[in-house]
């Protein structure tokens, strides 16, 4: 946890992407497997299950600290985060009441006394349905172990709220200098559906891991700012302009005769989208099509509002179906015949 709240601080602070770079690239050829595959999750975007609420938080931090709620209160609204605010006010010792938890007897701390990022992670996921008592001598014993770095980082991901300043093609270049994979190779490899409980560093970027999940969709390419002057695209009469579509980005994949819809948050929405079963039929075996999902009448795009009717709906109704037609318009081939042209 140390090396890695010493990440989180380096990517905070730092302005260029050649040091995050750095940072990232110095951390992943030092850090253990199970580490590096949990750091590949949280900057994708996936975070663990959520064990304690702020509320929680809130109290056992003022039982450590005495402090009047008015005055915690008062704190929070000058730092404006709750994990930081955690962070200062708790005092440098904290001395717990109760034995400590036995689960952080099965994985011994370094030298340092701080334990692997992995083991804090999996045992809030395990420990997110236990009795409250277990959870709040987990947090507090956790607290205890750490300097207010760490602290701040660990409430930081128990609050659901840990973001940091890296773009995921950085960790994507930090991971091809360690493992000399083509960067492209990388972003697919670590996309789709996977555990970072259950899967193994070795696993998560090998051949045989991406062959094995059939639904895995392929990282998107994105629109960005124009960081130079219009007039270093060229002339005017050279410029090309497209529609921008107001709809879901998605990805329409056929594999193992099964299709797969996928959006650009990564979560996989076929059965929000039963009409594209049809879809199946059409495709061949081992293709995949980038497009966007679009409310769409047979004559042309509808309001993107009609898609949000069917947007979080676990169940959609004939009813909707009829309302919020679909359409894909499809902008790019990306996998034919099973293999990868991009």
């Amino acid at each position: 946890m140390k090396a890695f709240a010493r990440l989180v601080q380096i990517l905070g602070s730092s302005t260029k992407t050649n040091e995050r770079l750095q940072a990232l690239s110095g951390y992943f050829s030092t850090a253990a497997d199970k580490d590096k595959v949990w750091v590949i999750a949280l900057f994708s975007g996936r975070r663990p299950r959520r064990a304690v609420n702020s509320t929680r938080l809130w109290e056992w931090c003022g039982e450590l600290t005495s402090l009047p709620a008015w005055l915690f209160a008062e704190c929070y609204h000058s730092v404006g985060d709750l994990a930081e605010t955690i962070s200062l006010v708790l005092p440098e010792k904290i001395n717990t009441a109760e034995s400590p938890d036995s689960s952080t007897q099965t994985i011994a701390a370094d030298s340092t006394g701080s334990r692997p990022l992995h083991y804090y992670l999996e045992t809030l996921t395990r420990i997110a349905g236990e009795s409250e008592a277990v959870r709040k001598q987990f947090i507090l014993s956790s607290w205890a172990s750490m300097d207010q770095t760490e602290r701040f980082v660990f409430t930081k991901l128990i609050t659901g709220n840990f973001r940091i300043g890296v773009s995921q093609a950085t960790m994507v270049n930090a991971l091809a200098k360690l493992t000399g994979l083509d960067s492209a190779v990388i972003a697919h490899r670590i996309s789709g559906n996977w555990d970072p409980s259950t899967t193994s560093f070795n696993e998560l970027l090998s051949e045989q891991a991406k062959n094995a999940d059939y639904s895995k969709p392929y990282p998107y390419y994105l629109a960005y700012a124009l960081q130079d002057e219009p007039g270093s695209l060229g002339h005017p009469s050279e410029w090309l302009a497209e529609w921008k579509w107001d709809g879901i980005r998605g990805q329409l994949i056929r594999r193992n005769n099964e299709l797969f819809v996928w959006s650009r948050g990564e979560e996989l929405i076929t059965d929000k989208f039963p009409e594209y079963r049809k879809i199946l039929a059409l495709l061949p075996e081992g293709c995949v099509l980038d497009g966007e999902i679009l409310p769409y009448d047979g004559e042309m795009p509808l309001p993107f509002a009609a898609l949000q009717t069917r947007i979080g709906r676990k169940n959609i109704t004939r009813k909707q179906l009829l309302e919020a037609p679909v359409a894909f318009f499809a902008y790019d081939i990306l996998e034919y015949d099973g293999q990868d042209i991009r």
